[in-house]
């Protein structure tokens, strides 16, 4: 089946996942591009498939082909993508594993993607959005995290109410602060929350008053501070070495 209209039901609908409101109320969201497809096809998120005519498709899932200019109206790619897949979101309320990241109002769509294939490269399976945080299915952070968006536990919550839970069931909340913390490399954690800050402001004053410990990594003193992304990858490898 070939679409080639722009005003067809399926496309006006699929177009408003362009909109947050209407993502959060469909609990859909667009993936771009064969590789993000593949990643949802494995992890069985994937919901419906449009793929630009004559492009040859090996998958055994149902499809539809769409024009070239469908597919350049629902993408956010200069150059459009062989396919876009619709996914559904993976909600969650509960922290599963011994290791979780908070992240206090992270702005940047690419730090956070990079922030998510970080954490599941070092086992960290468990991400805490502050309410503030970027949008999780902004198009930036989805092509960021190059899939790894589909297989980490990813919730939205008010921070301080999630650090109380979490010291109730024991974990080790760790801050980041350079001037008053410890080296990463001197604390050993099996159970721990790592707090990461915005990009401008770091940790608010008031998240840093309810954390146990705070942690810094020691550098070159010609550095001043290091990107959150590059920061919470290092700590996060570090910690994973406990």
């Amino acid at each position: 089946m070939l679409i080639t209209s722009l005003t067809n039901s399926k496309i006006k609908n699929y177009l408003k996942l362009k909109n947050k409101k209407y993502r959060y109320q469909e609990k859909l969201y667009l993936i771009e591009g064969e590789h993000l497809v593949k990643e949802a096809l494995k992890n069985n998120i994937l919901v419906d498939l449009l793929v630009l005519e004559n492009y040859e498709v090996t998958y055994q899932i149902p499809y539809t082909y769409v024009t070239k200019e469908i597919m350049k109206k629902l993408s956010s790619l200069e150059s459009i993508p062989n396919m876009i897949g619709i996914v559904k979101m993976l909600e969650s309320s509960k922290i599963k594993g011994s290791k979780v990241l908070l992240l206090d109002d992270i702005q940047d769509p690419g730090n956070l993607g990079t922030i998510i294939r970080s954490s599941l490269a070092f086992n960290v399976t468990d991400i805490v959005l502050g309410l503030n945080s970027v949008d999780l299915y902004n198009e930036k952070v989805i092509r960021s995290t190059q899939g790894m968006l589909f297989k980490v536990n990813i919730l939205r919550r008010d921070l301080k109410e999630v650090i109380k839970e979490l010291k109730e069931k024991d974990y080790l909340i760790l801050g980041t602060n350079v001037q008053k913390g410890i080296d990463i490399k001197e604390i050993k954690p099996s159970k721990y929350a790592l707090i990461m800050g915005n990009e401008g402001q770091g940790v608010k004053k008031e998240i840093l008053a309810l954390c146990d410990k705070n942690i810094y990594i020691k550098m070159n003193n010609d550095c001043e501070s290091l990107n959150v992304a590059v920061a919470t990858s290092i700590l996060l490898y570090e910690l994973s070495r406990c």
